[in-house]
């Protein structure tokens, strides 16, 4: 049986739907006959290429009792058909510079909720947390638009996190990583999926105790930042 770290939770939702229309069929059971179906890793696209006669044959019999219809409606659920995973992204609240002195800001790669659960360069947006010891605040939702295929994707992501300090990502690469860098970035990978709020408590905690070194000039540079954006508005004021 597959470890359940190593299936996203899309795969793992349309697996788990699939198999309450295979009654009298275990999980373990449904799970070796996917495997044998479509190999590894179990993905969406493997999922999407599966035929009727290829999970007949990977079944040996034990799907013999199923009328074709029942198995079809098997692989259309298997192939997202019917499989609604989105849940509402969550709203920002409002946020002015003078807010949550000694904060961070933290931008979260995310594809449903408020979960950190996207590839860095393939999300569909990112939610923009500012963190401090006492308090957390989601303040911006960044949907990622359609870009075009001339421009440089992973720092086109980049700039439009340019104003946050840390990135959190399900996954990112080396050269992604790196672009990240390059605009003030410092890329966190949680490796399995998170809920954001979760994480962002985790970041509190950290905030109020000791911070590693990496963190602590993130923290000096966004002191600095306050500092500046206070005497700008001292000025503007005289």
């Amino acid at each position: 049986m597959v470890p359940r770290h190593d299936l996203t939770d899309q795969v793992a939702l349309r697996i788990g739907m699939a198999s309450r229309q295979l009654d009298g069929v275990d999980l373990s059971d449904w799970m070796a006959i996917l495997i044998r179906a479509v190999g590894l890793p179990l993905s969406p696209q493997r999922l999407g290429r599966l035929r009727l006669n290829r999970l007949r044959q990977a079944s040996k019999g034990q799907f013999d009792r199923f009328s074709d219809d029942q198995l079809r409606s098997v692989i259309a659920l298997l192939r997202g058909h019917g499989v609604d995973i989105r849940q509402s992204v969550p709203a920002p609240q409002a946020f002015d510079a003078s807010d949550m002195p000694g904060s961070i800001r933290i931008a979260c790669a995310s594809n449903r909720g408020d979960r950190i659960d996207g590839p860095f360069g393939t999300c569909e947006r990112f939610l923009i947390y500012q963190v401090s010891a006492q308090e957390m605040r989601l303040i911006d939702v960044r949907e990622v638009p359609d870009l075009n295929s001339s421009d440089d994707k992973h720092l086109a992501r980049a700039n439009m996190i340019c104003d946050c300090h840390v990135l959190c990502a399900l996954t990112i690469g080396g050269t992604a990583a790196a672009k990240t860098v390059r605009v003030g970035l410092h890329p966190v990978k949680t490796g399995v999926p998170r809920a954001a709020p979760e994480l962002m408590r985790e970041f509190q905690q950290v905030l109020e105790t000791t911070p590693p070194p990496w963190l602590m000039k993130i923290m000096e540079a966004s002191a600095r930042e306050s500092w500046s954006r206070k005497q700008t508005y001292s000025q503007e004021l005289q």
